[in-house]
């Protein structure tokens, strides 16, 4: 067992809100139970509750967790935008309606809504 023997004015080990929350997230990995990750920090499981009830009054949510996908990075492919390639009949609001767009482009298409609509 450890002993710890502190000097000097500050008696009480000090632990900031960052070394808190690693120690609060080893409860639970590999079963760890808070009296296992409170005996490896040579705490008393009183603490890791306390600090628990801390973050909860403060409104913090500590088991929030943050998932990394991988990623495989490719060369660099053109993709073609997709284009209407069957009868398209479109009513705009204005009463006004389009016929006969196939092989138009979805950013055409929409500037050609943007410019009829507004007329």
């Amino acid at each position: 067992m450890r002993q710890e023997i502190l000097t000097g004015v500050q008696r009480r080990r000090r632990w900031s809100d960052a070394e808190k929350r690693l120690i609060l997230a080893e409860v639970g990995v590999n079963g760890a139970r808070v009296a296992d990750v409170a005996r490896r920090h040579d705490l008393t499981r009183q603490h890791i509750y306390q600090w628990r009830a801390e973050f909860r009054r403060r409104g913090e949510n500590l088991t929030e967790e943050t998932d990394f996908l991988p990623v495989e990075m490719t060369a660099e492919k053109t993709v073609t935008p997709a284009v209407a390639t069957f009868p398209v009949e479109i009513v705009l609001m204005n009463g006004r309606r389009l016929r006969g767009i196939e092989g138009l482009s979805p950013a055409g298409l929409a500037q050609l809504i943007r410019v009829l609509e507004g007329a």
